[in-house]
């Protein structure tokens, strides 16, 4: 499987069936992807104890790493092959603590994609659908 021939989406897709392993950052932060089309992508993830601030609540940093992730996933899964991203802004908007030891899911949507620049949204939601955060990602996108 040569990475350099797939497309974005093809990369993405190999990676959620098992077909190539899942980024390192991805044992950092218990994620997963469980859905990806072109222009949108879902993870699962899972804060833990390794995952608290001082006061013993999950860290800011774990939402927005879950969500700087389903962003430019969002973006990746719109490149054709041989194109390459990266992030270049990230706005995070906290609504809600991040429960600890329970599933949370991010969904990343392409907003925009121009020969060099890409736009994403995300959201972070617990199993009721509850927003607990937002981000906006601008990509820097090099073909």
């Amino acid at each position: 499987m040569n990475l350099r021939e797939m497309t974005g989406l093809q990369i993405m897709q190999a990676m959620l069936d098992g077909h190539i392993p899942a980024p390192s950052i991805t044992q950092t932060m218990p994620m997963k992807a469980i859905k990806v089309s072109e222009g949108e992508i879902t993870f699962e993830a899972q804060a833990d104890e390794r995952h608290l601030n001082p006061m013993g609540g999950v860290h800011g940093g774990f939402a927005a790493t879950v969500l700087d992730s389903a962003t430019a996933c969002a973006v990746h899964s719109a490149l054709p092959a041989g194109a390459s991203y990266a992030t270049i802004d990230l706005n995070v908007k906290m609504v809600r603590p991040v429960p600890k030891n329970q599933a949370v899911f991010a969904t990343g949507k392409l907003i925009n994609l121009s020969t060099s620049l890409a736009i994403a949204d995300a959201t972070l939601t617990d199993k009721q659908g509850r927003l607990l955060a937002t981000a906006c990602a601008s990509c820097m996108v090099s073909r």
